[in-house]
């Protein structure tokens, strides 16, 4: 995890915005790739700092390397088991037993035993004494049972508890949970400003315009694409080779993957095609559009091309089904 100094510049502005004003729970909302769960941790690393500043956390207390190595006793984190793992947070001791022991894979929603134990945290005492914090994220994958158990604890909070609420489909959030935060929606970043997070996290100069236009503006999108494994360079000649069916450009890519890059080039074929600046791929980069409702039709496949991505059949006949059905819908 990164000291709050680090934190992307859009993000750092945003930390000082939100940490000047008063609420008990905040809704941080916006698309993916904008630094929700980064924004988040920012918070609640602030609230829990014994030296917090205007910009932040100190970054060197005791309560900021507590959060640090993900064991402080006044921060509940609240996320399904999938994403806990990937950030680094630990499961709960049977939680892990029963993954480790193949009882169940880890969940991917919010599960309800967890809200539970959110819940009894909320109402103990702090153990630092600078009050208690809960992180959920992405709080739309609480489903209906999870967020009715949040929404008492929500509207009437024990006194020193603080909630931060972050996602990526805030559309999804039961109107109840919505009402009862205050409303921060992300900023978007300046291109420049993007470009150079972005050289800064690592990525090539010259990779980092085309992965930037890849996720659609999204830098923290874009430096997922460049961990992917995926070559950067390929992505503006991909229009072109699915056109011609070229299978191998996309032979390692994952369906998820595939799917998610076919959607970007219908929209931007359908913006194209009428009239409007195309999002994710270079105009020069594009085949001329195809008629709308060929275009709209094949959206509506990949619709539904997205439903089993996660858990193919089998994954090389469903790649070679997709690139098959595109250089149709392009020809």
């Amino acid at each position: 995890m990164m000291p709050a100094t680090a934190l992307a510049p859009w993000l750092a502005q945003q930390s000082r915005q939100l940490l000047a004003q008063r609420g008990h729970a905040w809704l941080l909302q916006g698309p993916s790739g904008l630094g929700q769960y980064s924004l988040g941790l920012a918070l609640v690393r602030t609230w829990l700092c014994e030296h917090p500043t205007e910009q932040g956390a100190c970054g060197s207390c005791p309560s900021c390397h507590a959060i640090e190595v993900r064991t402080h006793a006044d921060l509940c984190v609240l996320m399904p088991e999938t994403v806990m793992l990937e950030l680094g947070w630990p499961l709960d001791e049977k939680s892990q037993s029963d993954i480790d022991d193949k009882k169940r894979k880890p969940s991917k929603e919010i599960r309800i035993e967890a809200m539970r134990d959110a819940i009894e945290f909320a109402q103990r005492t702090s153990a630092r004494g600078r009050g208690k914090a809960v992180l959920v994220y992405p709080a739309e994958r609480m489903n209906h049972v999870t967020a009715n158990a949040l929404l008492k604890t929500l509207e009437e909070p024990p006194g020193d508890v603080r909630f931060v609420l972050a996602s990526e489909a805030a559309h999804q959030l039961l109107p109840t949970i919505r009402s009862r935060c205050l409303a921060h929606v992300m900023t978007w970043p300046q291109e420049t400003e993007a470009l150079h997070w972005l050289q800064g996290q690592g990525v090539a100069a010259a990779d980092a315009p085309t992965l930037l236009r890849a996720a659609g503006g999204r830098p923290e999108d874009a430096l997922l694409f460049a961990a992917s494994g995926r070559d950067p360079k390929s992505w503006r000649g991909l229009p072109r080779a699915l056109k011609r069916g070229e299978l191998a450009v996309v032979a390692d890519w994952s369906p998820v993957q595939l799917i998610d890059a076919l959607h970007k080039l219908c929209h931007d074929l359908m913006a194209l095609g009428m009239g409007a600046a195309p999002r994710y791929f270079d105009v020069a980069d594009l085949p001329p559009p195809p008629p709308i409702g060929t275009l709209s039709a094949w959206q509506r496949d990949l619709g539904q091309e997205r439903r089993s991505a996660e858990h193919p059949y089998n994954t090389g006949l469903m790649i070679e089904a997709l690139v098959s059905r595109t250089q149709t819908a392009l020809n």
